[in-house]
C-alpha cells in the first residue's frame, strides 16, 4: 500500500465530513487507506464516519489523549509506505497526493514535506514554512517580530528545503516517522509538529516545503486567546527547549520571562464579523431550502468567474466543482474586500466555512 492518510478528530463533525470527501476524491487512483482516530468527541463525528464512510478505518478513543498520542496510535495501524498527517479542518485538492508522489519519489533523503496552506478566507498561512524557533527567534516572535520565525526566504509558490512544517499537513515515509520515534507524547497539543520536524532534520533527513499544491486549513494558526491556551502553547515550547537546547540558569530565566511577557502582552483576539451585502452560489441547481436561507440578493452562477462584488458571500457547490478550482478561485478573490467563502459538500445538506482562527466556524443546515 502506498499511502495512509491519518486524520485526528475532535469535535468537528462537519469539517471532518468535508475533509473526508475531499480526501476520497484525491485518492481515486491511489492505493491507500484513510484512518480517522477520534479523541472521544462529544458530537456525532464517529456515527457520521460509520454511516457515510464505511471504508474508512475508525479508531475511537475513550478519552482525549492529545495530538501526539492519537496520531502515534493511528500510525501504528497504518499500512502505507507514505503517511499524510492531516487535520480534520482541511480540504485537499484532487491532485495534491499525486503531485506529492511525483515530487517526493525522486528524493533520496526525504524527511517531511509540507505544502501551501490557505485559511478559510483564502489567505496564505505563513506557518506552512518555518525556521527553527531558537530561543532568540521565538522570543522575537512572541514580542511581535516574526521575521526570522517564518521561512520567508522561500517564495509561496516555490519549493525548497525548510526546517519546520506544520502538523495540519505533514507528508513523510512511515519508516522515517518510526525512525525518529513519531510525535513526542510529552506534548499534549501545540509544539509537537515543531519537535517532529526538528527531530527529522537532526536525524539527517531533508524537510521540504512544496508550494505547487494548496490545501485549505480553515482554522489557521491560533492566537493567545486565553490563559489555558497560553499555558499549553508556551509549556510546549519549554519542553522543546529543554529537550533540544543546552540549559543553564540564565537560559531558563529568559525563556520563563519570555513566556510571561508574551502572555501579559497578548492582545485579545478580535473576531471581526464579515458583513455581506449579496450572495453568490456556484452551482447548476440549488436546493430550494438553501435558496430561502441565503442572503438576498442571490445570484446563481453555473461557472466560476471574477465578476463578483465586494462584501459578498460565495458558496461553492462540490457537487459541481472540483476542490482544485475552488482553492484557486479563493486565492484570487481573497484580494477583494470582505469576501466570505462557504462550502457545500457533495451530497450534503449543510454549508460550512470559517472566517477566523478564533471561532469554530459556521454551519448552516437546510
Amino acid at each position: 500500500m502506498k499511502l495512509s492518510v491519518i486524520i485526528l478528530n475532535y469535535n468537528v463533525r462537519y469539517f471532518l465530513e468535508l475533509c473526508l470527501k475531499s480526501v476520497e476524491a484525491a485518492m481515486t487512483t491511489i492505493d491507500g487507506e484513510i484512518i480517522v482516530i477520534d479523541n472521544n468527541s462529544p458530537d456525532d463525528s464517529c456515527a457520521m464516519v460509520r454511516q457515510l464512510f464505511p471504508n474508512v478505518t475508525l479508531i475511537e478513543n475513550k478519552e482525549n489523549s492529545g495530538f501526539s498520542k492519537g496520531n502515534n496510535k493511528a500510525v501504528a495501524e497504518a499500512k502505507g509506505e507514505y503517511l499524510c498527517i492531516l487535520n480534520p479542518d482541511t480540504v485537499v485538492a484532487e491532485d495534491t497526493f499525486k503531485k506529492l508522489f511525483q515530487f517526493t519519489e525522486s528524493k533520496t533523503n526525504l524527511g517531511i514535506v509540507g505544502c501551501q496552506l490557505i485559511d478559510g478566507k483564502g489567505n496564505f498561512l505563513p506557518e506552512s514554512k518555518r525556521n527553527v524557533p531558537t530561543p532568540k527567534v521565538a522570543l522575537k516572535k512572541v514580542l511581535g517580530n516574526a521575521t526570522d520565525y517564518y521561512a520567508n526566504q522561500v517564495q509561496i509558490e516555490n519549493s525548497a528545503k525548510v526546517d519546520i512544517l506544520v502538523g495540519a499537513f505533514m507528508w513523510l515515509k512511515k519508516e522515517v516517522y518510526e525512525a525518529v520515534g513519531g510525535f513526542d507524547e510529552a506534548y499534549f497539543m501545540y509544539g509537537e509538529d515543531i519537535d517532529l520536524s526538528y527531530k527529522v532534520i537532526k536525524a539527517g533527513y531533508d524537510n521540504y516545503y512544496y508550494g505547487e499544491t494548496s490545501v485549505i486549513h480553515f482554522k489557521g494558526e491560533s492566537t493567545l486567546k486565553d490563559a489555558k491556551y497560553a499555558k499549553r502553547f508556551y509549556g510546549a515550547m519549554q519542553i522543546f527547549y529543554k529537550k533540544h537546547f543546552k540549559q543553564n540558569l540564565l537560559f531558563n530565566t529568559v525563556v520563563w520571562l519570555g513566556i510571561k511577557m508574551a502572555y501579559l502582552m497578548r492582545k485579545a483576539p478580535v473576531d471581526v464579523a464579515l458583513t455581506s451585502h449579496k450572495s453568490y452560489i456556484y452551482t447548476k441547481s440549488i436546493h430550494k431550502d438553501l435558496e430561502e436561507q441565503l442572503l438576498k440578493p442571490l445570484e446563481i452562477k453555473e461557472v466560476i468567474d471574477d465578476k463578483i462584488e465586494d462584501h459578498s458571500m460565495l458558496v461553492y457547490d462540490f457537487n459541481e466543482l472540483q476542490a482544485t478550482a475552488i482553492i484557486q478561485d479563493m486565492k484570487v478573490k481573497s484580494k477583494q474586500k470582505n469576501i466570505k467563502f462557504r462550502f457545500l459538500p457533495k451530497n450534503s445538506k449543510f454549508i460550512i466555512g470559517s472566517d477566523s482562527a478564533v471561532n469554530r466556524g459556521e454551519v448552516l443546515h437546510f
